[in-house]
Parts: structure tokens; C-alpha cells; sequence
């Protein structure tokens, strides 16, 4: 990779999201709300991935852990264990990717627990200061473990915590200094409902909800005098409903919103600029969490536009085959992403697998624009009857 696909993908990585450049005559422009580690907030799975990264209130499966580790409470197989591959700025290296590999076991009727690990590699970098120079290569690399348990508090609703360590290594070396990787933790706390199967004239229904707030912790910072980063601190909240025309065929359709619990950049000190000296930087991460609903310079309309959104729907014949399609929208003042989703996938036996298509519709064009997604699962155990 040269240094100019480097520049390229470090200017992608340093924004959540895909943002347009800052328009200088615009201050609203300028308050698109970054974070560290947002590799976080790619979907890893191809399921979510093909209903517009919605995760939230859609039934168990076992990439829960990142969308909503309640779910595993109830999930249809004892154990389950998903394998994803994600690759990331395709058209333009293939050394770039997110691998994911997740399990579960519900340990009876009533809990679950979960594990999962994320890497996001940014591929091989080559240092060198003039042609003639032995390079130095170096592997930027960001990843998480976590591990939750989820617990069944009445018949229908189940909640969970997770626990998650977080280490960013993308400090680039060099011959005359040390680069150390950042490391943090990070905590979710998350919710599931599932109601019981209702009967409608002409076809059954169940109602799901859900709710998670994800990254929970410290900021991440990489040396004592550097910059300190909020993590990709997030709040998810969504519902659908399964329409269950007959035995073979449902139909789920559902809306998912999310908002980042991180400050809103703003120019406390009035000096025309964003800088390290600015109130935004050095509030804590447990107070940034509650001022976030309530700092945007423009008030309430501000607030409004950081809220991202996503319509997602999802046809299953059998539990065999399924095809997806979703929706997702972003604000143009807060980073504009815009983008379709088709998705599919297919079940036998114990095996799955699914994957998943992007489309952007947004003048930005997503890192994941004409990417296909994978995903494989393997359920194990004895079933259990949810339904």
C-alpha cells in the first residue's frame, strides 16, 4: 500500500462514518462527531449487513453479541458459532478487512452466555523516507474480546451485560520511537422482548423490541501527552413485527434508531476553532454520555439529525432460505451516510450461511460500496420450543 492510500484510509477511519468534508463557512459542518476505534461500529455480520446494519430487535441468532446479547436468551439452539468476513476499502486495496468470530450457549431455559473477537486489520503498511531506503513494514491492527451473560427476567423479556476489552495498535512505528497500542474497556448493558404469537384474520403475528447501550468506558488515548478519544459510546432502540402467514412463510419488518452518546463538538472558547482546549475534549466519558442528548449549539434540531435510522425487512420460507433488503439514512450535516442493502441466506441442517450487498445513495460513497459479505454458523445441541 503507498503512502497515498494510506492518507486515503486514515482519513476514512478518523470520522464515524463516511462524512463529507467540512464545509469552512458552515460551523454545523464542523460538528460531525467523531470517535476512536470506529471499526466498532461496522456491522460484522452479513445478516445485519442486508437489513441496513439492524440488530437490534431481530430474532436470536448467534452474531447477537454486537447488536443485542439479550436475544441469546432466546435462542432456538443450545450453541451456536459464526464466522464473518468483512472486506473494507476493497476497491482500492485487499489487504483491508473485518474478521468476526462469535459463540454462544444457553446454559438452560432461562440465561445464555455469549463470546466474541473482532479484528480489523489495516493491512501492510511501507515505510520509507526515499526509493533507495529499506522499508519498514508495519501492520496497523485494532481489536475486541468480550464476553457477556444474558438472563431471562420473565417469560417474554430477558436482559444482558457485556464486558469488552478494546486495543488499538494504529500508531504507526518508526526507526526513532516507540508507538504503544492504546487499550481501554468498555461495558453494554441491552434488552429483548419477544411477544407470544398472535392471532390476526388472516395471519398470525409477534411483536420484538429491543435496546442497547453499547461501549460503555474510558476513553482511549495512545500516550500520556496525546489526545484522548471517546469510544463509539452508542444507543440502540428498535421494534418490529414477524407477519407469520403460515407455517413456511414469515415476513419481519422493523425500524431501528441509533445515537451516539458523545459529545457534540462545539467552540467553547469562542476562538473560531475545535481544539484540544475546548470543554468538548475534556469532559469525561460518564458525562458526555448525558450531555450528548442536550449539547448541540443549534438545540433541539441538531440534536434531531444525530439520530441515524434504518428500515429493514426480512422473508424466511421454512427456516431454509431467507432474503433481506434494509434501508439506512444519516443526516448530510452529520455525516451523511446513505446507503441499500440486499441480503440472503441459506440454512441446512445445522448450517448457515449468509451474505450480504451494499449499495450507496448518498453523493459520499460508503468504504463498503460493492462489497460482499460472508457469513457461516454452525448450530449445535438440543432445540428449544420459543415459539
Amino acid at each position: 500500500m503507498n503512502k497515498l492510500l494510506l492518507l486515503i484510509f486514515i482519513c476514512l477511519i478518523s470520522i464515524k462514518g463516511f462524512a463529507q468534508d467540512p464545509d469552512p463557512n458552515s460551523n454545523i459542518d464542523q460538528r460531525v462527531i467523531t470517535t476512536g476505534v470506529p471499526f466498532m461500529l461496522i456491522a460484522a455480520d452479513a445478516r445485519s449487513a442486508g437489513m441496513a446494519d439492524m440488530g437490534v430487535w431481530t430474532s436470536s441468532d448467534a452474531f447477537a453479541q454486537q447488536w443485542n446479547p439479550a436475544k441469546y436468551a432466546f435462542a432456538i439452539s443450545k450453541q451456536g458459532v459464526g464466522v464473518t468476513y468483512t472486506p473494507y476499502l476493497s476497491q482500492l486495496v485487499n489487504d483491508i478487512f473485518l474478521g468476526n468470530i462469535v459463540y454462544y450457549n444457553r446454559i438452560n431455559e432461562r440465561s445464555a452466555v455469549g463470546a466474541s473477537f473482532r479484528y480489523f486489520s489495516n493491512g501492510e503498511i511501507e515505510l520509507r523516507e526515499t526509493a533507495d531506503q529499506v522499508p519498514l513494514y508495519v501492520k496497523p491492527n485494532e481489536l475486541l474480546f468480550d464476553l457477556s451473560y444474558s438472563l431471562r427476567l420473565s417469560e417474554r423479556f430477558s436482559m444482558a451485560v457485556a464486558g469488552r476489552y478494546i486495543r488499538s495498535d494504529l500508531k504507526l512505528q518508526t526507526s526513532n520511537a516507540d508507538a504503544n497500542a492504546a487499550n481501554t474497556f468498555a461495558v453494554d448493558i441491552a434488552g429483548y422482548y419477544q411477544s407470544e404469537e398472535i392471532a390476526y384474520d388472516s395471519f398470525d403475528g409477534r411483536w420484538r423490541l429491543g435496546f442497547n447501550f453499547s461501549n460503555i468506558g474510558p476513553k482511549l488515548k495512545y500516550d500520556e501527552t496525546g489526545q484522548e478519544n471517546n469510544l463509539p459510546t452508542n444507543m440502540a432502540l428498535g421494534g418490529g413485527f414477524d407477519f407469520i402467514l403460515d407455517e413456511y412463510n414469515r415476513v419481519s419488518v422493523g425500524l431501528e434508531v441509533n445515537k451516539l452518546l458523545v459529545p457534540t463538538p462545539s467552540d467553547s472558547n469562542d476562538d473560531g476553532t475545535i481544539n484540544s482546549q475546548d470543554d468538548y475534549y475534556n469532559e469525561s466519558f460518564v458525562s458526555g454520555i448525558f450531555s450528548s442528548f442536550g449539547d448541540a449549539p443549534d438545540g433541539l434540531s441538531e440534536e434531531l439529525k444525530e439520530f441515524t435510522w434504518a428500515l429493514g425487512a426480512e422473508y424466511t420460507y421454512s427456516d431454509a432460505f431467507a432474503f433481506r433488503a434494509g434501508y439506512f439514512n444519516e443526516s448530510d450535516e452529520k455525516g451523511s451516510r446513505k446507503f441499500a442493502s440486499l441480503g440472503a441466506g441459506f440454512k441446512y441442517t445445522s448450517i448457515g450461511i449468509d451474505l450480504s450487498y451494499l449499495f450507496s445513495t448518498s453523493a459520499v460513497v460508503s468504504p463498503l460500496e460493492g462489497t460482499l459479505r460472508f457469513g457461516l454458523t454452525f448450530n449445535f445441541g438440543d432445540e428449544y420450543d420459543e415459539y
